[in-house]
């Protein structure tokens, strides 16, 4: 049995890809950032087969205890300061848990491997807000990065530091850049949530409107239950390497808005939608759209959630959960 250890378990990301591993047969542990950390509760009730361990990407003797106990054959370290918004009001942070953590995650790898540095396959999760002002379209493993926030620097710091390891120390390591994906599972401060979440309880007649910033934004958008595949299937190959996993296909925000409230019906939108500035980027990053064929051509993969379904998917989840919240 392959063991597996995964760091922001109670994310998005890390929810999926442990359901993902457990179904082929690991034996799977998590990473947990404090005592009480309220998502824990979480995680034991959707994945109670999965072993937790409290650890921190900022400390890490923290780290090598998880690894000792764990002693995984496979890393993948997902965890992050992962809201771009915020990374402005808290650059400081971001730059220790998204920058610094990977090298601090990198390092305990390499000190617990010692000399048999194969023994572990590790697993980065970059991101396309590395590419920030696009250089070309669409962007693949070779584009310029040019980060627009203090996450994206961070990740850029990640994903270089993750290829110098794999040449300094012959690390099995792969970066997957992966564009945007989402899921019912996403929070609701990222904003394909919002707007699913939004307009659930606007048809429910629980809210009034919608505030967004930008409605022009364009971006990638995939379902995180395919993306996590992705994952693991680079860490089955014979070498790490870098690779985009993306759709190939870009949605404005407006369309988001617009399939989401015709969902439930709602055609004339407008009044409901009103922008506003606070929720402006300091540095926008205008139009992401990933070339994925070196993810086809090499891991064999392709997503299989469309656009449209991914919206479906996330609207109908949110009316089914304001609906039990009211009881109905």
């Amino acid at each position: 049995m392959p063991t597996a250890l995964i760091t922001g378990i109670t994310g998005q990301d890390g929810l999926y890809l442990a359901e993902f591993l457990l179904s082929k047969g690991y034996d799977v542990h998590g990473v947990i950032r404090g005592q009480n950390n309220p998502k824990r509760d979480l995680v034991r009730e959707l994945l109670p087969d999965v072993r937790l361990h409290n650890g921190d990407l900022t400390d890490m003797s923290s780290l090598i205890r998880a690894l000792r106990d764990s002693d995984p054959d496979e890393v993948y370290n997902l965890g992050a300061v992962s809201f771009v918004a915020y990374s402005w009001e808290n650059a400081h942070i971001t730059t220790d848990v998204t920058a610094k953590g990977v090298l601090t995650m990198l390092e305990a790898v390499r000190l617990h491997t010692g000399d048999e540095v194969g023994h572990i396959r590790f697993y980065q999760a970059s991101s396309s807000e590395m590419f920030g002002k696009v250089q070309e379209s669409p962007q693949h493993e070779r584009t310029l990065l040019w980060p627009r926030s203090p996450y994206g620097v961070s990740k850029v710091f990640g994903h270089y530091m993750t290829i110098n390891y794999r040449e300094s120390y012959g690390m099995h390591a792969s970066s997957g850049i992966l564009f945007n994906h989402e899921s019912p599972r996403r929070g609701p401060e990222f904003v394909t949530r919002k707007v699913s979440q939004a307009v659930a309880r606007i048809k429910l007649g629980l809210q009034d409107e919608l505030v967004l910033g930008n409605l022009d934004a364009h971006r990638d958008w995939g379902f995180a239950g395919d993306y996590v595949e992705a994952m693991w299937l680079m860490l089955q190959q014979d070498h790490g390497d870098d690779y985009v996993i993306a759709t190939g296909e870009t949605h404005s925000i407006r369309e988001l808005v617009d399939v989401a409230f015709r969902r439930v019906g709602i055609d004339d939108w407008d009044r409901f939608v009103r922008q506003d500035d606070a929720f402006m980027r300091p540095a926008e990053v205008d139009h992401l759209v990933g070339d994925a064929a070196k993810a086809r051509e090499v891991l064999g993969w392709k997503p299989r959630v469309g656009f449209v379904e991914l919206v479906h998917m996330m609207v109908d989840s949110d009316l089914a959960e304001q609906q039990r919240l009211l009881g109905r």
